[in-house]
């Protein structure tokens, strides 16, 4: 056992700053769900409706954070820090202009969008509203990621921290006083996130540049190194849009089941999605120390932590399932004040409560192998997993089987990402040694 202590003293390191970092979208999407959830039933269906649109658009972009880690990590380990901030700089080119291209389409496309995830016509007017306000932070939220990608890569865990308290901090504050001082509605939720993430965006860019220039790596945009940032993050962009399609489908399944049943959606998901982050704090670590053993060459490195990794996936995760569990009856509460909706939430809380053990390992994983660069193969394993979870999801809305049973199909979801993982993660072909990463 003392062996491996390093390996954990490690791990802690990584995890516990990036456990905090990473709770701050959750946190700014638990704190919007609780604000608006008590204005209104309509309300927070509607917001239910926004989140998943603007969740798709950014997790489809979570490569920006997951590449620029790996890669970043891979050059910063083998010594090359002048490589491993030119590709920082040239994920942030990347994100900005992806960015301003994704908030035109999101503004554009608000209204059929809103209309399409909606249960009725009060619900996708407020939907359409958040949207509105909210693309305009998509440019902000791109560049977060991208930012804190490759600080995590160099091991600075503690300013992603520090920007991610301050901003949760005025996220709350401008929420409260926009939402009811001003009386905003869903707008005002809305607009002081945006005003919340593009300073915590502006903060994280200046960090990146000043890290940049002490290691002579050019702040200007080089086409040809953005495009193969882009390139490279295609395999994660096919992974995380089979991600994406569960959610899109169960909001879809939610929504034909009643305003009640997507209103408990919307509580359900964010507190999935803050139980995700946290889990994932473990993930980054993966990604960043997996990403730096494979850079100096030391396999044996890799898998240890790997091993250790992957105990503490299933400690944290069966944590948080006896947490959830424990709150599931009051819970509710927080975030609504209709009695039909904390009815429908607390069966399926107790569901999600006890996916998490599952859930801890998976993100571990997943996390694992982003780092070693096998994007590939998570993408083909992404496809294989959905085509498993989408007869089950949508049976759930065939047979009209209930908002519990659209988490047990979750569950199901999770167990198969599960087996994808746990079969490549027990071989060594993603253990490809040095630099650069080609795993087959």
């Amino acid at each position: 056992m003392r062996r491996l202590e390093p390996a954990d003293r490690q791990i802690v390191a990584v995890a516990v700053p990036a456990l905090f970092a990473l709770l701050a979208e959750p946190l700014m999407l638990l704190a919007d769900t609780a604000i608006v959830g008590h204005l209104g039933t309509p309300e927070l269906g509607g917001l239910a409706a926004a989140s998943v649109v603007l969740g798709t658009v950014v997790g489809l972009c979570v490569f920006l954070a997951y590449g620029s880690t790996a890669s970043v990590a891979r050059h910063h380990g083998a010594g090359d820090e002048r490589a491993a901030f030119t590709l920082a700089i040239s994920s942030l080119w990347l994100a900005a202009g992806l960015g301003v291209v994704l908030a035109i389409g999101v503004a554009a496309t608000s209204t059929p969008i809103a209309q399409a995830l909606s249960s009725s016509d009060p619900v996708a007017g407020f939907a359409r509203d958040y949207l509105l306000v909210s693309a305009l932070g998509v440019p902000a939220v791109l560049l977060l990621l991208a930012a804190t990608g490759a600080l995590r890569g160099v091991l600075d865990l503690r300013t992603p921290l520090v920007v991610s308290v301050a901003a949760n901090v005025l996220n709350v504050v401008l929420n409260l006083a926009l939402v009811y001082g001003l009386d905003w509605s869903v707008r005002g939720a809305a607009a002081g996130t945006v005003i919340a993430q593009w300073c915590a965006a502006a903060w994280l860019v200046t960090a990146v540049v000043r890290r940049a220039r002490p290691a002579r790596a050019s702040a200007r945009p080089h086409v040809g190194r953005i495009l193969a940032a882009a390139r490279q993050g295609v395999p994660l962009v096919v992974r995380t849009l089979t991600l994406r399609v569960a959610v899109v489908l169960a909001a879809l399944v939610a929504a034909g089941l009643g305003d009640v049943q997507l209103a408990a959606h919307q509580v359900a998901a964010s507190i999935v999605t803050f139980l995700a982050f946290a889990l994932d704090a473990i993930a980054i670590a993966g990604q960043t120390l997996t990403g730096r053993a494979l850079g100096a060459g030391d396999a044996s490195l890799t898998r240890a932590l790997t091993r250790r990794m992957t105990a503490w996936g299933v400690g944290t995760g069966v944590v948080a399932g006896v947490v959830l569990a424990a709150a599931a009856p009051w819970l509710p509460h927080l975030f609504t004040s209709d009695p039909a909706v904390r009815d429908v939430l607390v069966p399926a809380l107790l569901v999600v409560a006890a996916i998490q053990p599952l859930s801890g390992v998976v993100f571990v994983l997943d996390g694992v192998l982003i780092g070693a660069g096998d994007g590939v193969y998570l993408a083909v394993a992404g496809v294989a997993v959905l085509a498993v979870y989408v007869p089950l999801v949508l049976l759930v809305g065939w047979t009209d089987g209930g908002f519990t049973w659209l988490w047990v199909a979750y569950g199901a979801f999770i167990a198969a990402r599960l087996v994808t993982l746990w079969l490549r993660q027990r071989g060594d072909a993603w253990m490809v040694l040095g630099a650069t990463a080609s795993a087959d």
